[in-house]
């Protein structure tokens, strides 16, 4: 999955965490498994987590036991197809049986 085309002009960081997010939007991610998954520095993670909250894009729930980090409401997009499939496959998925 993957941040919808209208949030993906942002900085690369921001785009990356929504990404990331996106991929586990039910659960939700702390900002260690954002740093793992987007390969930048805490420093950047907490500059875009800073920006994308002030804009709505994320939500942040603590549980008690840990804070996570979710995508805001429509801010995540369709899935990708799989690169193996064909363009022929991606359109009968799409046609009513």
């Amino acid at each position: 999955m993957r941040a919808k085309p209208e949030y993906r002009d942002r900085d690369d960081t921001e785009v990356a965490v929504l990404d990331a997010l996106a991929d586990r939007r039910d659960e939700g991610m702390t900002v260690f498994e954002l740093r793992s998954r987007t390969e930048e520095n805490i420093d950047r993670i907490e500059d875009a987590l800073a920006a994308l909250k002030a804009d709505g894009l994320i939500e942040v729930e603590d549980n008690g036991e840990r804070t996570v980090i979710l995508p805001g409401e429509g801010v995540v997009g369709e899935s990708l197809p799989d690169e193996d499939e064909s363009i022929f496959d991606q359109i009968r998925k799409l046609l009513p049986l």
